[in-house]
């Protein structure tokens, strides 16, 4: 099945570094990825994207390649969004954002996810941001699922915490000049 074939079936993948197209507009950028031709519609979709993220539509005129990074990983959700996924897959849309942004970008998400009813299939390095808004999550070394859960019972693992959230807080593992503790799922 080949690309055009997936997006129609409802699959829609934003990837890593948000590619978009920094020669368009937002606006240009939000009506390459419509595949539709009903103006009505796309007018629906482009609106309901501006609701989303209010920033693009004051960026409305702008070349795209300048807008900012989290501005540009707005936008690369936003096209993917056109498509009327049924399954928007993120890779790292955290990537390279300010903390804040990422919090915005992630409570975004957990919207289109709830008002939608949109599936979200989120890779992502940012353990602690992605379990605060995951229903279930999978840990991956190795290209090995290595421990799976709802997201509650991921962040109370004492290996989770230590390796991947910054400790229970009982112990600075960075002054430990010795520490050597291996992962488990790995010994």
């Amino acid at each position: 099945m080949g690309a055009p074939e997936r997006v129609a079936s409802g699959l829609v993948h934003v990837l890593e570094g948000r590619r978009i197209f920094g020669h368009l507009t937002p606006d240009e950028n939000l009506i390459a990825a419509y595949r539709g031709r009903n103006t009505a519609r796309f007018n629906e979709l482009r609106e309901q994207v501006y609701a989303y993220f209010p920033r693009l539509k004051e960026r409305i005129k702008s070349k795209s390649g300048y807008l900012s990074g989290g501005e540009q990983q707005m936008l690369a959700i936003g096209r993917a969004l056109m498509t009327e996924p049924k399954l928007i897959m993120l890779d790292e849309p955290s990537l390279g954002l300010s903390p804040l942004l990422v919090q915005e970008i992630f409570g975004i998400i957990s919207e289109i996810n709830a008002e939608q009813g949109m599936s979200v299939l989120l890779v992502e390095q940012n353990a602690a941001a992605t379990l605060d808004i995951v229903s279930r999550a999978y840990l991956i070394e190795n290209g090995q699922v290595v421990m799976s859960g709802s997201a509650d019972v991921l962040k109370s693992n004492p290996d989770v915490q230590d390796f991947y959230l910054g400790g229970a807080g009982k112990v600075d593992y960075r002054n430990v000049k010795h520490y050597r503790r291996r992962k488990r799922w790995l010994a």
